[in-house]
């Protein structure tokens, strides 16, 4: 089946938390789209459309991206995960904490965005600088925390992660 007439349809195969999905979709669905109303995986958010926002942000093969903007076609083959697919039955992941820990988590609308792509950068690099941290996450618009507590959520993660590597908590920021 061709997707060049707009009303033709067609079927693609996207793992979405570990979970293989087949998904009929139009040539137009984002990603966004299939996930909230086809796979009723409503943790990403639909707030601007236009990609400014960064709510509606995934992991898609790991690499975080604006699900409104990218076209579910352009999914097929992929994994994706989503804010549902991090925690699952081990818990909350240690950003996830973190965030909660340092009242990172005000209305909530920015979290899933901002939790998976510093979940992206911390399994990028799990030693970031501040500068790096805020660089990671100036796509993600909150409008709550003032990024602050964001920031210093990510910071407390990496701060682990450096104790863990050699015993020493001393780090440059």
């Amino acid at each position: 089946m061709s997707l060049k007439d707009k009303n033709d349809k067609k079927i693609i195969r996207i793992n979405v938390n570990g979970i293989d999905y087949d998904v009929l979709i139009r040539h137009r669905d984002t990603l966004l789209e299939v996930l909230r109303e086809k796979l009723l995986l409503t943790g990403t958010k639909d707030a601007c459309g236009q990609g400014e926002c960064g709510a509606c942000t995934v992991l898609v093969e790991g690499r975080p991206v604006l699900a409104c903007l990218m076209l579910a076609i352009e999914a097929h083959n992929k994994s994706i995960t989503t804010i549902e697919g991090l925690a699952k039955d081990r818990g909350l992941t240690p950003i996830q904490e973190s965030f909660i820990e340092h009242g990172a988590i005000q209305c909530g609308f920015c979290s899933p965005g901002m939790i998976l792509t510093a979940t992206a950068l911390l399994r990028e690099n799990p030693r970031p600088s501040r500068r790096q941290i805020q660089k990671a996450i100036e796509g993600n618009i909150c409008r709550c925390t003032g990024y602050n507590k964001i920031i210093e959520a990510i910071e407390a993660v990496r701060d682990k992660n450096m104790q863990g590597d050699s015993g020493d908590d001393r780090h440059d920021r």
